[in-house]
């Protein structure tokens, strides 16, 4: 089984996580795209908008722990307002 870690993070992040989760124990696959985000960031180099960046991790259900935890740490959530993480119930069948 396998289970969706996704995050909303600032662009620099992005490629960061990307690198990170290439080769990274359990994940199967990881995307990352970008776009502007007009309320989650307090930085905004567009007017009323910051760039983003949307990542999705697939991860095996064993692993899904130590990987949230990695995107976390990676991101450094703890202390800024970089953005957010979350992780979906376990996929039951993907087509």
């Amino acid at each position: 089984m396998t289970v969706e870690i996704g995050a909303l993070l600032q662009k620099d992040f992005g490629q960061k996580v990307l690198e990170a989760m290439n080769e990274f124990d359990g994940v199967k696959s990881v995307t990352v795209e970008t776009g502007r985000s007009s309320d989650l960031f307090e930085e905004k180099q567009f007017g009323d908008f910051g760039e983003a960046a949307i990542l999705s991790i697939i991860a095996e259900k064993e692993a899904k722990d130590k990987v949230f935890d990695a995107v976390y740490e990676l991101c450094e959530l703890d202390g800024h307002q970089s953005g957010l993480v979350f992780m979906t119930p376990e996929i039951l069948r993907s087509a």
